[in-house]
């Protein structure tokens, strides 16, 4: 609920708010120390991850049917960690015929490899794979909450954060809500309206020619929007209230249902079904969707972190997708790693909080019979200075990878659109976190040391209640799905 004590400055929806605070000149994600600065990411938290990105370059490059060029578009850069780290795992047949971009607002960071372009938005025409981690939950919105009629307003802020009820939500917003996340009309309910990130995600997609686009964050889907919203902040590790004067991150998380829907309608077979239909052949454009999705969307800017204004307009009919269970609170005294610097009892977080994984018996592909090499408990998961995020009740498991209890959300995405949890989708590319054989440190002592460190790292990656409940928007441009996994739409 709005806060009520008395604040300064002007009043201002949350998004102008948080694009000022986040990417003004002054803004947050323009300071030297750069988000490593005050939260870790799962680029940040092991290499495992950057490797594993490698290996599904090399997959989209096999698809494409190895091109002389092939290009890895790294958005919401940071710093070049991911990137620099994918470089240095491709195989040197693969790495050589690899262009590599950063999108980025910040400044090009000192010692980055030249080969590694540096640009603020992405480049007009991708052959290979767009990669954003932790993009779209950056992307300002707008935050509405119903009042004491049951009338849903937009909730304006104050740079101090302090917060009082505007206008009515209508238009396209309201659409939005409508489709995606209609509230109750009980006071205090929240949304974030997530129409910037559908146009966002759907002008970076429109750049992609021929490959993949992949959006990693933490997610919710339309049957399991957490009731009070997901806005808040983080500074130096912690999380904090969300104030938009500069000083802390402002995010929340994406509703990456309705970006998947949004990304379908601007990918090139979509945009020339639309084209046909202007001149009156063929089907008609999905409804809402508006028609800068297309070409115009191609020549939108797209910052790595701002909103990209220019695309798709997406929602007019209500409708629920992806059946996606919410996922349970989990047990702050079952991490086996906990988040240093957190006050004693504190609960788990659902962001990167990064629980040790402690599950037993769990081999990539199935859950029944436990094999000697039993999911890590990564010894080694205490987590510094990690970006916590929203309380657990915030996050949902997205479909699972093969199609067992959600697979009925799945199948609601567009054709050949996967919705996915991190931790399918590494264990798709061979992230297991899966102890080494005792038996290997009586002959190979180091190497056992090793294999049991990668076993710790990899569950970090993929550990329920943490990094593993990631999730992820895989969505293929003219090739085939690259992760291996059948889809669930047939």
């Amino acid at each position: 609920m709005v806060k009520t004590v008395t604040g300064s400055g002007e009043w201002r929806g949350w998004r102008a708010a948080t694009e000022s605070a986040l990417y003004g000149t002054d803004g947050f994600y323009r300071r030297p120390e750069g988000p490593a600065g005050h939260f870790r990411t799962s680029v940040h938290a092991s290499p495992l991850f950057a490797d594993a990105v490698a290996r599904l370059l090399c997959r989209v490059d096999q698809a494409l049917g190895r091109p002389a060029s092939l290009d890895f578009v790294d958005m919401a850069a940071g710093r070049g960690e991911l990137v620099t780290g994918v470089l240095a795992a491709l195989p040197a047949d693969v790495a050589a015929r690899t262009r590599a971009y950063a999108v980025e607002i910040a400044a090009r960071p000192e010692g980055l490899a030249h080969r590694i372009e540096w640009l603020p938005e992405p480049p007009p025409q991708v052959t290979g794979l767009l990669f954003a981690n932790e993009w779209l939950d950056n992307v300002p919105v707008e935050v509405a909450e119903v009042d004491s009629a049951g009338v849903v307003r937009l909730v304006l802020v104050r740079d101090d954060g302090t917060e009082r009820l505007g206008e009515p939500v209508s238009g396209a917003e309201a659409q939005w809500l409508a489709r995606w996340w209609p509230l109750a009309h009980e006071q205090g309910l929240r949304a974030e309206i997530g129409l910037p990130r559908d146009s966002a995600w759907a002008s970076a997609v429109s750049r992609v020619a021929r490959g993949l686009a992949v959006a990693v964050d933490y997610a919710h889907t339309a049957d399991a929007r957490p009731p009070f919203g997901t806005l808040t902040g983080f500074r130096e590790g912690r999380e904090t209230p969300p104030v938009p004067d500069g000083s802390c991150d402002i995010t929340a998380h994406v509703a990456l249902d309705a970006c998947a829907e949004a990304g379908a309608h601007a990918m090139p077979n979509a945009r020339a079904g639309a084209e046909a239909a202007v001149r009156g052949v063929g089907a008609d454009p999905a409804p809402g969707v508006g028609a800068g999705t297309g070409a115009e969307a191609a020549g939108a800017p797209v910052g790595a972190r701002a909103d990209a204004l220019t695309g798709a307009e997406v929602g007019t009919s209500a409708g629920a997708h992806d059946n996606a269970p919410a996922r349970a609170e989990p047990d702050p005294e079952a991490a086996t790693g906990a988040q240093a610097g957190a006050e004693p009892g504190t609960p788990a977080r659902a962001k990167t909080d990064a629980l040790a994984s402690t599950e037993t018996g769990a081999p990539p592909s199935a859950h029944n019979d436990t094999p000697a090499g039993a999911e890590s408990d990564a010894p080694a998961g205490a987590q510094a200075g990690a970006k916590p995020g929203t309380p657990a009740r915030a996050s949902v498991d997205v479909p699972a990878a093969d199609g067992g209890g959600a697979a009925g959300g799945a199948a609601c995405a567009p054709p050949g659109v996967r919705l996915l949890s991190q931790r399918d989708a590494l264990r798709a590319l061979g992230i297991v976190g899966v102890r080494p054989p005792l038996t290997l440190a009586g002959t190979d002592p180091s190497a056992y040391v090793r294999a049991l460190a990668r076993a710790g790292e990899a569950a970090e990656l993929t550990a329920p209640g943490g990094l593993g409940d990631f999730g992820w928007l895989v969505q293929p441009v003219g090739i085939p799905n690259p992760l291996g996994l059948p889809d669930p739409t047939g």
